[in-house]
């Protein structure tokens, strides 16, 4: 035997800490039938295993019944589901949940679950944290610390407690997700894949401040809805609130955007949280139309959530109705969107997992 037979066969014989295992949710069908075929298991357990996992939900090796003995010991030495339940749970008066996951990287992530009627919506992370800036919002004040895996990201989903009850996905969560934006593409596509969890992209939307070359190549390879984080129609007035706005101007971005055709049933939407002085004057709303009129495209008019030591407020809710009624009558589909579990910090700009100030830890 040779020294690297003997290496080899060292390695095959090591005991792996749960630590080292490397878990199988996230993984597409190419990287489980690579598994399978690194324990010389037959091509179809791919397929079994992906069954088991993103359809029945197994959160342990041996309830994979129509695997061998040996096969599921195999599978165990190397690997974990990897699925992880929340850590933490705080529930507001209108039916929001807010979920403090833990991450691989031994991190903290927060997820939102929204209950409206028939719909029920889970807003996911992407990252720890986040590196845009952005001055209203509270993971933008925590900073980055990491971008999520795609087990950290899909975990979000599979180990919340009202999964079977979710109609829609939202990642507006923690992080700019063009920032990561191989895990994000690799997550929605599992979402959507067939031998996953089949969900239509219709059912997905996925957020972003407007990151060029990435938002080019999400557009290019995903179906699922973009929502792009506008909040100022002047491009000097959104570098004081966003200071991606000087590495990627919004006027750049709308000249990419309008390359497109979204008349079909891909949505795409502009977020535009309304502060009272800021961005919520006739010369805002007339830039907006002229900006966006010739797009197919909705504007969510967001209420702002104070957060801590900033010059920032709120417009009233009749300057908000205004707004949104000059938008419409002058050809934009224009919607207020409802405030969800502020009382817990779960609203639009308040996620945030630092440790110290407004934490959850």
């Amino acid at each position: 035997m040779t020294n690297k037979d003997k290496h080899q066969e060292q390695q095959s014989t090591e005991k792996l800490s749960e630590a080292e295992k490397t878990p199988l949710l996230g993984m597409t069908m190419a990287e489980l039938e690579a598994t399978v075929k690194s324990l010389s298991m037959p091509r179809y357990a791919a397929r079994q295993l992906a069954e088991w996992i993103y359809v029945h939900h197994v959160r342990d090796f041996s309830q994979m019944s129509n695997l061998s003995l040996r096969h599921r010991a195999a599978l165990k030495e190397r690997h974990t589901i990897g699925t992880q339940l929340p850590i933490l749970a705080q529930h507001s008066q209108d039916g929001t949940v807010k979920y403090l996951f833990p991450t691989l990287s031994g991190q903290s992530v927060e997820a939102v679950f929204i209950p409206d009627d028939e719909r029920a919506t889970l807003c996911v992370s992407c990252q720890v944290g986040c590196r845009m800036g952005c001055r209203f919002c509270m993971t933008g004040r925590q900073g980055f610390q990491g971008n999520l895996t795609v087990t950290d990201i899909i975990n979000q989903i599979e180990s919340l407690p009202e999964r079977d009850q979710l109609t829609n996905i939202v990642f507006m969560g923690q992080g700019e997700p063009m920032d990561n934006v191989d895990t994000v593409l690799k997550a929605t596509n599992l979402l959507t894949a067939d031998y996953a969890y089949g969900w239509s992209p219709r059912r997905i939307t996925v957020s972003s401040v407007g990151l060029r070359q990435p938002l080019e190549r999400f557009i290019r390879e995903s179906q699922c809805h973009l929502a792009i984080s506008l909040h100022n129609p002047f491009p000097e007035q959104r570098l004081q609130m966003m200071p991606v706005e000087n590495k990627c101007s919004v006027k750049e971005i709308m000249a990419m955007l309008n390359t497109y055709d979204w008349s079909h049933q891909r949505r795409l939407s502009f977020e535009y949280i309304v502060f009272e002085g800021l961005n919520d004057t006739p010369a805002h709303a007339r830039e907006l139309v002229r900006m966006l009129g010739q797009t197919a495209c909705r504007v969510n008019l967001i209420p702002f959530h104070q957060i801590p030591d900033t010059p920032y407020r709120g417009a009233s809710h009749d300057k908000m109705v205004a707004f949104r009624d000059y938008l419409s009558h002058h050809g934009l589909t224009a919607t207020i969107r409802a405030s969800r579990g502020e009382d817990i910090m779960a609203a639009c700009g308040l996620l945030n997992t630092k440790k110290g100030g407004n934490a959850i830890t």
